[in-house]
């Protein structure tokens, strides 16, 4: 009775039931097909010595193998969005880290939230489709919103890396004038990008984290050049990659890194101080569309009201 009084309900039982019936069938597949990998996973660490950190941190090993079934459900699900070539590849990896997710595992997330989001704007879709009385009005609905539902995560991560960019823009000035005073104070450049973290924590909380795990690779022993070339790379803002090239050079040709330093703050203060002047121009243009809708309206009720109406009174009490 209840399905009877809901309309375009029993329509949908076919495509349920069938949707019911192949992920069922895929789920039986999945499970046969992870515990046969599960077995020889098992088999090839019995085979071979344990490892330093199985012997150390069992808790953590423990811990991934129970993630592990999620990891391999989420890489099947994100495997027909991810993108094939190296390039392509590179390429998403560059634009998930300048939104802040640096993990080997984001790529397949991030293709296996797009996949979610299309099925789960498809299922939306149905029931207004059922609703349509034609086939065009049928498949417009599903073609919209399916479509809306695959540009969603990347709307999303478009915002989340320019909110991202944005803020270390504006922090990164403050940050290179703190730098070029440590150095010009006789620390180097390692322990300068340390006070620098240390000093702005807690108001930059970005570019202390980028800024934070250049230190952290440095101490690993990288080479200076190709930590300061994945900052720029990895956060994606251009004058972090000016500032980075300019390093760069001063430490090959062997200049004076505070010199570096001081012309890179005097160039970016210069062009925050042009971007001000570019925006206060475009003030007042930009403020003619709210004045025309919405001031000048009101303006033009409290001024011309009152004389209208005693005009249309005037001519109304004339015979």
């Amino acid at each position: 009775m209840i399905l009877a009084a809901v309309p375009g309900i029993q329509a949908l039982i076919p495509v349920v039931v069938f949707g019911g019936v192949v992920m069922g069938i895929w789920s039986i597949l999945s499970l046969i097909s992870e515990r046969n990998r599960r077995s020889l996973d098992r088999l090839a660490r019995y085979s071979r010595p344990a490892s330093l950190a199985e012997i150390e941190e069992p808790k953590a090993v423990k811990k991934a193998d129970r993630f592990q079934g999620i990891a391999e459900v989420a890489k099947a699900v994100s495997q027909p969005m991810m993108p094939q070539t190296d390039l392509e590849q590179s390429a998403m990896r560059v634009k998930l880290a300048n939104a802040g997710f640096r993990s080997e595992s984001a790529p397949a997330v991030y293709a296996g939230l797009r996949v979610v989001s299309l099925g789960l704007f498809f299922l939306l879709a149905l029931p207004l489709a059922w609703n349509q009385d034609t086939l065009i009005g049928k498949v417009k609905w599903v073609v919209l919103l399916s479509a809306v539902g695959f540009y969603v995560p990347p709307l999303i991560l478009w915002w989340l890396r320019r909110q991202r960019q944005q803020s270390i823009f504006l922090t990164l000035p403050d940050a290179l004038d703190l730098l070029v005073v440590c150095v010009e104070s006789g620390l180097g450049l390692d322990a300068g990008l340390r006070k620098v973290c240390d000093e702005m924590k807690d108001h930059a909380k970005v570019l202390a984290e980028e800024i934070s795990l250049s230190n952290f690779q440095l101490q690993m022993g990288r080479p200076k050049r190709e930590v300061l070339h994945d900052l720029g790379v990895r956060t994606g803002v251009d004058d972090v990659k000016s500032l980075a090239a300019i390093l760069i050079q001063a430490d090959r040709f062997g200049s004076s890194v505070a010199q570096a330093l001081r012309v890179q703050s005097d160039s970016m203060r210069t062009r925050r101080k042009q971007l001000a002047e570019e925006k206060a121009a475009k003030t007042a243009v930009q403020m003619i569309f709210p004045l025309v809708l919405f001031i000048f309206p009101g303006i033009f009720v409290v001024l011309v009201g009152p004389a209208a109406i005693a005009i249309m009174e005037t001519m109304l009490k004339q015979p």
